[in-house]
């Protein structure tokens, strides 16, 4: 396509702030590459918008103008889409993409309900269910409910068996989430949850791979080849935060080794899911395969952008390149705005 001039959104509030800036600098190099010209902007933790280190300020219906790009001194200036890399709150749930929607700015993946639904794995765990999508057991704990009856909730978690995950339920990177194998752990276990998040989710271990599979696309998403998620030599055992960012903490194996058909399975299930919760451009869906049985996890509308990332990895695998990949992922933002826009006038 022809050269573009991306604004790239990294940082953020969260607490996934580092780990945006590093796929924000990962997208600002392939772009490049792809032959396109990048605006960085950073979100401080301080939730100041700054580009050159300078803070900048929007100006809702003034910032962008159909055909002509974003006007000067809009933070963006000529840009013609926006890449918003953001992890976590304030970014990838639905709260950067509804200041967007609101300025009528082209911008790469999920829209504000996609976003917003993803971010909250109760949510999302009960959309599955309702709609009869296999997923490991679960249970969703608010904090005031949890202070209130303590006895209750543990009861209630306890029917999930042991061990079980302990999370944050708006939170990604697997910051905060503890592995409980005693039930003596929980209490402590919420607690840290609550730290992060009021919300918290309790799911069932499961024994099976972890497999991962990416999704690119609008209205006719395909899905690259599923990986096969490997720990390294860390001593937690799990898919941990030490263990997705550490050198060496996971090995990712394309294709996964399973038998054809499964595969086959992932992929159309992670197709299913990215269309389900009507997200759009792109998507990892994170699975667990237990023999013949493929449980959906959760889908991450924004998950890491390194060009060593399992997003970028697992589809360089079925064939399309870091720069070329997202070259297809601004042309499908403005795509999408130019097809939404018939809507919205």
């Amino acid at each position: 396509m022809m050269p573009l001039r991306v604004a790239v959104l990294g940082g953020g509030r969260s607490s996934e702030h580092e780990v945006s800036l590093a796929s924000a600098g990962s997208v600002r190099a392939g772009l490049e590459r792809a032959g396109h010209s990048v605006v960085a902007i950073e979100i401080g933790r301080d939730g100041v918008w700054r580009r050159d280190g300078r803070g900048i300020a929007f100006e809702t219906g003034g910032a962008f103008e159909r055909g002509g790009g974003f006007e000067r001194g809009g933070g963006f200036e000529q840009a013609d889409v926006v890449f918003p890399v953001l992890h976590g709150p304030f970014g990838e749930d639905g709260t950067v993409q509804g200041l967007l929607e609101c300025i009528d700015v082209p911008y790469v993946g999920a829209g504000v309900l996609a976003s917003a639904l993803c971010m909250n794995k109760v949510l999302f765990k009960d959309l599955m269910a309702h709609a009869g999508v296999p997923q490991v057991e679960y249970r969703g704990v608010t904090a005031e409910h949890y202070a209130s009856d303590p006895a209750t909730v543990l009861a209630r978690v306890a029917g999930l068996g042991l061990p079980v995950f302990v999370k944050p339920a708006r939170l990604g990177s697997s910051v905060g989430i503890v592995r409980v194998a005693d039930a003596g752990q929980l209490p402590a276990a919420l607690d840290t949850a609550f730290e992060h998040d009021p919300l918290a989710i309790v799911e069932a271990a499961s024994t099976g791979l972890e497999v991962e599979c990416s999704v690119l696309g609008n209205t006719d998403p395909v899905a690259s080849d599923p990986g096969e998620v490997l720990l390294g030599s860390g001593e937690a055992g799990w898919y941990d935060y030490e263990a997705k960012y550490s050198p060496g903490g996971m090995e990712l194996i394309v294709p996964a080794r399973l038998p054809a058909h499964v595969l086959a399975r992932i992929r159309e299930l992670a197709v299913d899911t990215f269309r389900r919760v009507e997200c759009s451009g792109l998507a990892r869906v994170d699975f667990f395969v237990e023999g013949e049985d493929v449980l959906v996890n959760e889908l991450n509308t924004m998950p890491g952008f390194t060009e060593t990332s399992v997003f970028a990895r697992l589809f360089e695998a079925s064939g399309i390149a870091y720069p070329e990949l997202l070259d297809r992922l601004v042309a499908l933002a403005l795509e999408r705005h130019a097809e939404e826009s018939r809507y919205r006038r």
